[in-house]
């Protein structure tokens, strides 16, 4: 590449090389729980020794986590039995739940109590701020020794044939020409036995896997959703009479053309964690979901809420929602996916902290078992897709492995 007479061949450049045990590519609730359950098990089996190294985009861990969600516990409980005693942050437990169905009048339509969906109740779960717990994860993840690196993006993952023996990481300090900088720092070459991807939805890295490796051949197209989300602070009197409630609305401004949603948590600290979220499927191309979340917070029943607040923070996230069949193969030589990038979420219930979480210890468990083995080719690794398959994470995705593909003509259709 010649740019304003600055050459700059990448292939030329020389790089720092770093050779680990187990690379866990995105702190995010998977990629702790599969290092810090690993780091157990390694520890247990006398190899404390193996090295495990999390790699992170973000400039800080939880940056790219976009806060309030509902946790159901039991992915959390079975990584940290005491996690209550040892402080996991929580916002508050759910003491109230219900669906309104908001009109275009700027009136609604309660639902309550039994007349809650059953995969939209939610007593028994945790409202958190999911950067409040995963910072709280990486806590543990370096208690035990774990390297935990924020600030390193993987550029682009190495392979040997069709064995991923680790990831580089993107160069810095190159201008928007793709010229050099006078600051210009090469990414390294991190070598692993084991890569596990944990970037989330459609991670730059894990798509480009998927697709070179064909690991969603035979596989339902995945399904998207985009979900817009924001946290406000709102007079005290309003927010302790929200604080603990979970609201989920149907309704305007999307109708039922589509699928999609809002909600509305009631936080700690006198703030409410608000979103909308559109399925990307929608037969209106030239549909803005940005547009739409902007019109359901103009409706006068969350206005009202609103009235008084400020915005504190806001983000998008995208939502892989094509559930038990869209999956992708779990798992090949040398790498596994974990959390989002391996579909693990129950659009049904909207939730998939808890299957993350399970991902990442059911990943342990089978990369654990390889490096006893010293043997992390796809035949041994295979273990984890088989782990999965006799799991209650199992059991919950494929009670509803087809309830996306149901709404893709809209509700009521």
């Amino acid at each position: 590449m010649n740019v304003g007479g600055v050459s700059l061949n990448l292939e030329d450049v020389e790089r720092d090389e770093l050779e680990v045990d187990v690379l866990v590519v995105g702190a995010g609730p998977a990629g702790l729980a599969t290092a810090i359950q690993l780091k157990r098990l390694l520890t247990q089996a006398g190899k404390a020794e193996a090295s495990l190294l999390v790699l992170e985009k973000a400039e800080e861990v939880g940056y790219h986590v976009l806060s309030g969600a509902v946790m159901d516990p039991k992915g959390m409980q079975e990584l940290f039995p005491d996690w209550r005693e040892k402080g996991c942050p929580v916002e508050s437990p759910v003491t109230f739940d219900c669906v309104d169905y908001l009109k275009r009048n700027g009136t609604k339509r309660r639902l309550t109590g039994m007349l809650v969906p059953p995969p939209l109740q939610n007593h028994g779960n945790s409202i958190v701020s999911l950067y409040r717990v995963v910072r709280w994860l990486k806590e543990q993840a370096e208690a035990l020794g774990i390297d935990v690196y924020p600030g390193f993006a993987g550029a682009s993952v190495n392979y040997d044939g069709r064995r991923v023996t680790g990831v580089q990481t993107r160069d810095a300090g190159i201008d928007k020409h793709g010229a050099k900088k006078a600051q210009f720092q090469p990414g390294m070459n991190v070598k692993a036995k084991v890569t596990v991807f944990a970037e989330g939805t459609r991670g730059s890295l894990a798509k480009g896997l998927v697709a070179k490796l064909g690991l969603d051949a035979g596989k339902n197209h995945q399904l998207y959703e985009t979900g817009i989300k924001e946290i406000w602070r709102i007079p005290e009197a309003r927010a302790k009479e929200l604080t603990g409630s979970v609201i989920h609305t149907l309704g305007a401004p999307l109708g039922t053309s589509g699928y999609g949603g809002g909600w509305i948590y009631g936080l700690s600290e006198n703030r409410l964690s608000i979103g909308y979220v559109v399925g990307l499927d929608h037969p209106d191309v030239k549909l803005d979901p940005h547009a739409l979340f902007t019109q359901w917070k103009q409706h006068a029943e969350v206005a009202a809420l609103l009235a008084g607040g400020e915005l504190l923070r806001y983000g998008a996230k995208t939502i892989p929602g094509g559930g038990y069949f869209a999956m992708p193969k779990l798992y090949g030589d040398g790498f596994v996916l974990v959390g989002d990038s391996g579909g693990f979420v129950n659009m049904s219930r909207l939730k998939g902290i808890h299957l993350g979480l399970k991902s990442g210890l059911l990943a342990a468990e089978a990369i654990a078992e390889a490096l006893a083995k010293d043997d992390t080719s796809e035949r041994q690794l295979a273990s984890y897709a088989a782990r999965f398959e006799a799991s209650w994470a199992r059991d919950e995705l494929y009670r509803v492995r087809n309830f996306r593909q149901a709404f893709q003509s809209g509700f009521f259709t």
